[in-house]
């Protein structure tokens, strides 16, 4: 079973955040600082992790997910 992650992508001046999960994190940053996602993340220049958990699986993931969005 794969880990999940949640974590956290914020601007340079830390005014708009990003919650999100995913199973391999270090590439799903290099997605977000490269620009290959397009949508919200893109749009806002969402490139500087603030924060990540460890969330076990993925879907204790989605639920710290939706818990931190909330």
């Amino acid at each position: 079973m794969k880990t999940g992650y949640v974590y956290i992508m914020s601007n340079f001046k830390r005014t708009t955040f990003y919650i999100g999960v995913t199973n391999e994190l270090a590439y799903r940053i290099y997605q977000h600082r490269a620009g290959e996602i397009e949508g919200f993340t893109k749009r806002y220049c969402l490139k500087y992790l603030v924060y990540y958990e460890d969330a076990g699986t993925m879907s204790d993931a989605i639920a710290r997910e939706k818990q931190l969005k909330n």
